[in-house]
């Protein structure tokens, strides 16, 4: 059986490779064999067969010339005077445009055979001729148009002969524009015609061969939107028009008349144009080349005469711009010729081979034309030559230009197989889809993605390897333009709920979608997950602050008027010691699981974030704020009551929340730090935890006016809203001889409020702006003094503070300095105060200020103290001038008796370490009594003097002139009277008190 298949296969099979025989056969016959017997066929007939314009060579007349002569007007003049010339071949007239008269002899043979006279010059613009022995007229003609025995011959005109003229001498006038050569031809009338004729046929095959190729050019540069070839094509009509002037028929163009007033300045703008479209042509097939060999600049000086070439064509007259165009044109084709060797040499390029061989053609058969005209050599080169150079250049030209194209067909196909390879080897899936998302192609690496069925009938849809609207995506991409690529998922595995990402890229190109398909799944995943740590804290996974920062700006944003939302700021009490004891893994365990009962017991709409170590926030969006309050506690109760269990251990954690309203338009960072606050407040009172602060509460109201004073603060103006109060300190040993007070910070708002002046140092440190306000106090102060100095008799010490802040600023310190060095006799009057904590807070640095500042003759008093410290061994570390006991020992010290001993004791220290006693906040007349017996110094309070505008100091003796309780008055008098006898001492001696 599959012997007879095999029989049965074999007749298809050997006619199969007959008809292959035949195809080949057929296609070498027509591609190779036929083209060459026809260039063959054309050699032999052009070299070896008859032409069918076979003429007798016509006879060239002697003529005799006179050229110039303007008082020559009739032909007997001229015939009189052309008597004595010798006779010549041709004469040229070298761009003359004056009229030559010449003469010359008829042959014998015009009696018995019709003879014609051509007269060949395509320059000539007239000719008029007469019989020179009767003066009768024989004819004339121009370029309008001939009349009498004068016709339109070729280039030129011809005369007919009459047989009765054979023998007889003939005198014509001739006027010419350009280089025109004067002769006169004698020919059989035939011959003439049949000269003629080949002629005009040579001109058709010249016209016909140069435009169809034109033509030819200018189709493909449509066809493949190629400005190259658009310019070789009016590059070919313009040579043609050059060969056209060249052999004398550019007087016609596509076989009408060219009108003769438009003739001259033709020739003018065709010479220009042809070497403007020369030089574009080789900058453009060059361009490459030109910026490896250099020179390029020859190439910019050339571009730059075109234009002046181009105005000068139409504006001067032929003769004068003829030999310029001829001077530009010979140095400009010599400059190409220089750069074509160049490349040539560096390039080896076969463009540049078939471009020079056309521009050399070109330049020898122009440079003999030019020698011709102006030297009057014999001209060699006729309208074959003529032809056959435009033909020859054309053609090489176009030798050029196709072996441009080759070339550039080479490129593109080796940009093909680079595409191609670059296609199966992209990482990236490419593909093109037709208009209905089926797959047209694919490379591996889409295959590899999407599976090897893409390409088969099975799996040609997009759609089917994506999620669902992927396709109405990618044509809204494409064809809707808005956006240039989109990521989209793909249909998940079979038992997975998985499915990849990839990112899509396409355009449409023309009925075709063609893109790139990315997987992109780890980086989305990646993505995903930096978006969400973005937000989230890593180790709780609830939002972070700037999650939070988001989630409440969100929540204000779609806030409805008249609404508000609450926001809670919860912070876990001790929770160092976890961290402490048991390390920060537990520490970590906890808040994890604290995080975790908080989420479980707020619904979804709420948003919950740490944005501390221990501190987290939650907000209520349009939650009022009563619910909000039992939400809170209720979180109170949960993390207190139930402990959390990591490991073997079980920690109680409680915790404080300050929960706040918000009204719309609040700022993130002043709901932060009010709520901070409010939380502040909880952990410290004794609240149970919790501390709420509704819209309209103080607390807001205290805060915004703080936020207020910062703002104020930061301006340059800050210092025009400060202004300073003076409190007498009251002497206990001499209360009416000295008046001494304390300089005190005061401001009032651009609205003329009273500030609190605690808000207004809490400002000035939140704001860092506690130099600038220190700085100002102190400047004021040594000007006040500077100028009431004289009023100030009985003042002994002038006391005043300076902040921690400042005291740890050094640049601050050097100008205190230098305001003390500038104010030496004011410098005793001053006594600076600096709290115990800030001279704690650095011993070395305290130390250092309190010597420089007593090297100045100033004083220096500790303020605050006593305040929060029970040892007071540093005292040992630094020697201060004053003590001023803080005033929480000194109100109502009466009522406490351990005050008393308090300030009993501070005292004795002070008294041992050589210091002065101040009992500042001593408001009524039994204290003031009871600080007389301990034996302190100095009183400061209400039960003396509130603070006084400074110039009421002005206007009193003693700090005890300010007292208006009588009984106070009354016992400060017999505190004087009792001390008279003792001698005056001064601020800081060891007079002996006695204690009561």
């Amino acid at each position: 059986m599959n012997e007879m298949t095999d029989k049965s296969r074999y007749p298809h099979k050997r006619m199969d490779q007959l008809n292959q025989g035949l195809d080949l056969l057929l296609h070498a016959f027509s591609t190779y064999a036929l083209p060459l017997v026809i260039g063959l066929l054309s050699l032999l007939a052009l070299f070896s067969w008859k032409s069918q314009y076979t003429v007798a060579a016509p006879q060239q007349l002697p003529i005799q010339v006179i050229q110039g002569s303007a008082e020559i007007t009739e032909p007997a003049q001229a015939i009189a005077q052309l008597q004595d010339r010798p006779s010549s071949q041709f004469h040229d007239t070298r761009l003359a445009e004056s009229p030559v008269w010449f003469s010359f002899v008829i042959p014998n043979n015009a009696a018995a055979t019709p003879l014609m006279v051509e007269f060949p010059s395509r320059h000539a613009m007239d000719v008029t001729c007469w019989d020179a022995g009767t003066l009768s007229p024989l004819g004339s003609g121009n370029r309008h148009g001939t009349t009498g025995s004068i016709s339109k011959v070729k280039a030129g005109f011809a005369l007919e002969l009459d047989p009765v003229l054979a023998n007889r001498s003939l005198v014509c006038r001739s006027s010419a524009i350009g280089p025109a050569r004067l002769s006169a031809l004698t020919w059989q009338a035939s011959d003439l015609k049949i000269s003629a004729l080949e002629f005009h046929r040579k001109s058709g095959l010249l016209d016909g061969g140069i435009l169809i190729l034109a033509g030819f050019i200018l189709v493909t540069a449509v066809i493949n939107r190629n400005g190259l070839y658009v310019l070789f094509a009016a590059w070919l009509v313009v040579n043609l028009r050059m060969a056209s002037l060249s052999a004398g028929w550019d007087t016609q163009w596509l076989g009408n008349t060219v009108p003769t007033e438009w003739l001259v300045q033709a020739r003018s703008v065709t010479l220009t144009l042809y070497y403007i479209l020369t030089l574009t042509l080789f900058t453009s097939l060059f361009r490459e080349d030109l910026s490896l060999v250099g020179y390029k600049y020859i190439v910019r000086v050339a571009q730059w005469t075109c234009i002046p070439l181009l105005l000068l064509s139409i504006a001067l007259p032929y003769a004068l711009f003829l030999p310029l165009i001829w001077y530009v044109a010979g140095v400009g084709i010599a400059m190409l010729i220089f750069l074509l060797v160049r490349i040539l040499r560096k390039t080896k390029s076969r463009v540049a081979i078939w471009y020079g061989t056309a521009i050399s053609i070109t330049l020898v058969a122009s440079l003999y034309e030019v020698l011709a005209a102006a030297l009057g050599i014999k001209g060699l080169i006729g309208s074959v030559n003529s032809v056959t150079a435009a033909l020859s250049s054309s053609l090489l030209t176009a030798l050029a230009i196709a072996e441009h194209m080759r070339q550039e067909h080479e490129q593109h196909l080796q940009v093909q197989a680079e595409l191609a390879h670059t296609f199966e080897a992209m990482p990236i899936g490419l593909f093109t889809l037709d208009l209905h998302g089926r797959f047209l192609s694919a490379n591996p690496a889409l295959l590899d993605m999407l599976g090897p069925n893409v390409l088969k009938n099975e799996g040609d849809g997009w759609q089917q390897y994506f999620a669902n609207g992927a396709w109405t995506m990618l044509h809204q991409m494409v064809f809707n333009k808005t956006q240039n690529e989109m990521e989209i998922n793909g249909r998940a595995l079979p038992g997975s709920a998985d499915c990849k990402r990839f990112l899509v890229k396409a355009a449409l190109a023309r009925d075709r979608i063609e893109g790139s398909l990315q997987d992109v799944t780890e980086k989305a995943k990646a993505a995903a997950d930096l978006y969400f740590l973005a937000n989230h804290d890593s180790l709780t996974k609830v939002l972070n602050r700037r999650g939070i920062e988001k989630a409440l700006n969100n929540a204000i944003t779609k806030l409805p008027e008249n609404k508000t939302l609450a926001v809670a700021y919860l912070d876990l009490d001790r929770f160092k010691l976890i961290n402490d004891l048991f390390g920060h893994g537990a520490g970590n365990e906890v808040l994890q699981q604290m995080c975790g009962r908080v989420s479980e017991m707020l619904s979804s709409d709420f948003q919950f974030g740490r944005v501390g170590g221990d501190e987290f926030v939650i907000v209520f969006p349009a939650t009022p704020i009563t619910m909000a309050t039992v939400m809170c506690q209720g979180l109170i109760d949960n993390i207190g009551n139930q402990p959390f269990r990591v490991g073997n251990n079980s920690f109680s954690v409680r915790c404080s929340i300050g929960l706040i309203e918000v009204s719309p338009g609040m700022q993130f960072n002043d709901v932060m730090s009010t709520a901070d606050r409010a939380c502040r407040e909880a952990k410290a009172g004794n609240t149970g935890g919790l501390i709420v602060y509704e819209k309209h509460a103080a607390a807001f109201a205290q805060h915004q006016a703080e936020l207020k004073l910062i703002a104020l603060l930061a301006t340059p103006s800050a210092t025009e809203w400060l202004y300073l109060e003076m409190q007498p300190i009251m002497s206990l040993t001499a209360p009416h001889e000295s008046l001494n007070f304390e300089v005190l910070l005061r401001m009032r708002d651009p609205q003329g409020n009273q500030v609190n002046t605690e808000h207004l140092i809490k400002a000035g440190e939140a704001s860092g702006r506690m130099g600038m306000i220190d700085r100002w106090v102190l400047t004021s102060t040594l000007a006040w003094l500077n100028s009431h100095v004289e009023q100030l008799k009985h003042t002994r010490f002038v006391c005043m503070n300076l902040s921690g802040a400042s005291l740890n600023d050094e640049e601050f310190l050097g100008e205190i300095y230098a305001m003390l060095e500038q104010n030496r006799h004011l410098v005793r009057y001053l006594c600076l105060e600096i709290t115990e904590s800030v001279a704690l807070h650095d011993l070395d640095n305290t130390r250092r200020f309190v010597n420089k500042v007593r090297g100045y003759g100033a004083k220096v008093a500790l303020d605050d103290f006593g305040a929060g410290y029970t040892s007071f061994s540093y005292l040992k570390e630094f020697k201060a001038d004053l003590l001023k006991i803080d005033g929480s020992f000194i109100v109502d010290m009466n009522q406490h008796p351990a005050n008393i001993a308090i300030v009993e004791a501070i005292v004795s220290l002070a008294n041992n370490l050589g210091m002065k006693v101040i009992a500042e906040w001593a408001e009524d007349h039994a204290t003031v009594q009871t600080l007389t017996e301990i034996g302190v110094d100095y009183v400061q309070g209400f039960a003396i003097a509130r603070s006084q505008h400074p110039d009421k100091l002005l206007t009193a003796r003693s700090s005890a002139s300010f007292i208006q309780d009588q009984a106070l008055a009354d016992y400060v008098a017999l505190i004087g009277k009792a001390n008279q006898s003792q001698p005056k001492l001064d601020l800081f001696s060891d007079l002996t008190r006695n204690v009561h």
